[in-house]
């Protein structure tokens, strides 16, 4: 849970005992970084001093050395909701994960993460569409992992850039957020996460062709997911041009 500003967590303390400025510990970040420049800002920093968000692995390790702290003490405030209440709850039979996974895009308000290259559900590729319609401040990511398994999630795509324009900025930020990996050795995640909750898609029970399984979690577990889809993008090549899309391969062809 993210805390105030006069809330303290450990992470903020250990910079504070070495009497150091947000800007400091991106200085000692950059030093540990391969060419001197870790890509971490001051905001980050207050963030994940604050809980708002999650710092990732890499990122860990190099505030541990800095600090000569282990994990579960510098990020324990980042990792106790994690236990609490957040059970997942299983989603049996597509139509009760249809269900979910559109109800995770229609109620999101403030940030939407998808992640996949096989999405084919015509239904909840046009909520998405919808909900980016409807809520010009929603913050959208997209990340594939190679190239889309199918026709209409290429089409999807390209019809989002005739929604929204990646580059504009007219509500103060980027909302139109989408990339591909293409490290073959990057395990293909599956993922539809909002600031309320998230559908995470599971091997099925029944049949092993079969899309028809999954769990949804809380706002604790989906904020998570959330940062994980940031980094992802971050590491992602961008394919926001109409260029860039038709460029695509559609790895079925042909196939519905």
């Amino acid at each position: 849970m993210a805390r105030t500003e006069r809330e303290s967590t450990p992470l903020r303390r250990a910079r504070q005992a070495r009497n150091w400025t947000l800007e400091d510990v991106v200085e000692q970040m950059d030093l540990c970084a391969p060419g001197g420049h870790s890509g971490v800002t001051p905001s980050m920093v207050s963030g994940w001093e604050l809980g708002r968000h999650t710092t990732s692995i890499g990122h860990r390790k190099t505030l541990c050395d800095i600090y000569g702290l282990p994990a579960d003490v510098l990020f324990a405030h980042q990792d106790e909701g994690l236990s609490q209440r957040a059970a997942p709850h299983l989603l049996v039979g597509f139509p009760d994960l249809q269900r979910a996974m559109v109800r995770v895009v229609s109620e999101a308000c403030e940030c939407l993460v998808v992640m996949g290259s096989r999405s084919r559900d015509v239904q909840y590729l046009q909520a998405i569409e919808t909900a980016l319609k409807q809520r010009p401040t929603l913050i959208y990511y997209r990340v594939l992992f190679g190239p889309p398994h199918h026709q209409v999630l290429k089409d999807h795509l390209l019809r989002l850039l005739k929604l929204r324009d990646p580059n504009d900025r007219s509500v103060g930020v980027k909302t139109l957020h989408l990339g591909i990996m293409e490290d073959a050795l990057a395990p293909e995640r599956f993922f539809c996460a909002s600031e309320r909750h998230a559908v995470i898609p599971i091997p099925s029970l029944t049949s092993h062709e079969a899309f028809d399984f999954g769990i949804t979690v809380g706002p604790v577990p989906a904020s998570r997911l959330l940062d994980h889809g940031r980094q992802a993008y971050a590491a992602a090549r961008r394919i926001e041009t109409v260029q860039q899309i038709s460029g695509l391969n559609v790895v079925r062809r042909g196939q519905v």
